[in-house]
């Protein structure tokens, strides 16, 4: 693994190189400073690291995000701080430690420990990898938990067997990941799926990292993946999801609110969907219009969840067609689709025909006064 470490260190940016080499000096002589979980990964499967998570061991964490001279928020409770850094990333910089679920489904309790513990404490093998950062600039892999295997095969295992059932989020970080790199699932996170499920309810993060896959590049590939392992009942609407994906493929912007709104639409509760989630209002109200009969341009959201969700629903008619027919522009066109519309909330009329038919009406001698 000697050789692996010089070619993960040399996937960074240079600025964060030099960042993590003035962490390991700072620390001091007994401390640990790490690099830790999905950057190592990533870094080995040739891409570059964005998201960087630091673990240190014997060493003040407050004094040390302050020794970096960077901006940073300090987190109390788990001793952990968020580092701003030059380009306006945010960095983790964590105290190591165990941690212990009293309570399925609720945060955990710290306790401190060292780096090993840290990445025992972690959600699969593949992120339990860690590159150490001597003060002299030394890099060495650590990969006590197997995650280098798992990489070669491309496996997501859990490191415990109740790691789903503490933290029911990790089975849709998985889901994530799966979708994101093409890895697939080991029999042990297949093993878990219930459990998780089981606790769903009562482990609020899962919920979150559900409105985080809605944001993911290829959200109905990860919904396709969770239905896969057993667990589709928690993002309803994979199809659409699944067409939205095929339609970004194509060259259609897609936004994670026009994906949530696709699950909604399937959701037998939306409204309780949507709190879980913590949507907002947003989405529910583009669903809204997407299914009304207003007319929105093409390559709207609006009118690409239309197409997606009533692929049979007629084009209305617009100003344009309005003045086709001789009206002058101003009030008149206006008068003119309001009728329509109110045709059209009414039921009387289901088609582009319906439309042209009832407007040559309207502005002929039946139109009504």
């Amino acid at each position: 693994m000697t050789d692996l470490a010089p070619r993960i260190w040399n996937r960074l940016q240079a600025t964060d190189r030099e960042w993590l080499q003035l962490l390991a000096r700072q620390a001091g002589p007994l401390a640990r400073v790490a690099l830790v979980g999905g950057a190592v990964r990533d870094a080995l499967l040739e891409q570059t690291p964005q998201d960087l998570d630091v673990v240190a061991e014997g060493t003040d964490i407050q004094a040390l995000a302050r020794a970096s001279a960077l901006p940073f928020l300090y987190h109390p409770a788990f001793q952990n701080a968020t580092v701003t850094l030059p380009d306006g990333r945010g960095a983790d910089l964590v105290q190591a430690r165990r941690e212990t679920y009293p309570v399925a489904g609720h945060n955990p309790v710290p306790h401190s420990g060292t780096l090993e513990d840290d990445l025992r404490r972690r959600d699969f093998a593949v992120n339990a990898l860690a590159l150490l950062i001597g003060p002299g600039g030394e890099v060495t892999l650590l990969d006590d938990l197997k995650g280098l295997s798992d990489l070669e095969a491309r496996m997501l295992r859990p490191l415990h067997p109740r790691s789903f059932h503490e933290d029911a989020s990790r089975l849709i970080r998985g889901a994530r990941l799966a979708a994101r790199l093409g890895f697939k699932a080991h029999p042990e996170l297949l093993r878990q799926v219930p459990g998780a499920l089981a606790v769903a309810d009562q482990t609020p993060r899962l919920w979150a990292e559900l409105r985080l896959l809605l944001s993911e590049v290829r959200p109905g590939a990860a919904a396709r993946t969770l239905e896969g392992w057993g667990a589709g009942e928690l993002l309803p609407g994979v199809e659409w999801l699944e067409q939205l994906d095929a339609a970004q493929d194509a060259g259609q912007p897609v936004s994670p609110q026009l994906y949530a709104a696709a699950a909604l639409h399937t959701s037998p509760d939306p409204e309780r969907l949507a709190e879980r989630l913590g949507l907002g209002d947003r989405p529910a109200a583009l669903l809204a219009r997407a299914l009304s009969g207003t007319y929105f341009p093409d390559g709207t959201p609006e009118r690409v969840l239309r197409g997606l969700l009533r692929p049979d629903a007629p084009v209305p008619l617009t100003g344009r067609d309005v003045l086709a027919l001789g009206v002058p522009p101003g009030r008149a066109v206006g008068e003119a689709l309001d009728y329509l519309t109110q045709l059209r909330r009414g039921g009387q009329i289901s088609s582009r025909a319906d439309e042209q038919t009832a407007l040559q009406k309207y502005l002929g001698a039946e139109r009504p006064e």
